[in-house]
């Protein structure tokens, strides 16, 4: 039974993923489309979010196939077209982010600002917890005195 639906499992992946490409974006020359393939596996969908647009039978996933197949047939490196793709829609059209510092920022500003607000709660707690002053020593109550009595005359 397990092998079944281990079968059916795989079935099921390589046929939604053969349905998402039509067979007009199909290029006739085998080198071209397997650029275009791997080019296509590493874009997301920018509909479906967390799948590529190869694997993705998204309108706008299909326009992406495309472009890539017509800027390939144009002449571009895989850089180029990449480039072309990130410039048209954004950084957020690659499914593994560009390593720069804006993209550090964004990693690093989330832990940063969870220990911060750590730090904030443990300090408010510790201030609220911060023990009452001991009562006034005798020579201290009579100094207060001597000072009440002088502010009332």
């Amino acid at each position: 039974m397990r092998r079944f639906f281990v079968a059916l499992a795989i079935v099921f992946a390589m046929g939604s993923a053969a349905m998402a490409l039509n067979p007009s974006e199909i290029l006739s020359d085998p080198v071209l489309e397997a650029r275009a393939r791997d080019i296509s596996a590493g874009l997301r969908c920018l509909v479906c979010q967390n799948q590529s647009i190869e694997d993705s039978d998204a309108d706008l996933a299909h326009d992406l196939r495309v472009i890539v197949r017509e800027r390939l047939v144009a002449g571009d490196t895989d850089e180029q077209v990449r480039d072309y793709v990130v410039a048209r829609y954004g950084e957020f059209v690659l499914l593994q982010p560009v390593l720069g510092l804006h993209t550090l920022v964004l990693w690093i500003a989330a832990p940063l600002l969870l220990i911060a607000g750590i730090i904030a709660v443990v300090v408010g707690i510790r201030r609220r917890r911060a023990p009452m002053p001991a009562a006034l020593t005798a020579e201290e109550q009579a100094a207060l005195d001597r000072l009440e009595e002088r502010q009332e005359h």
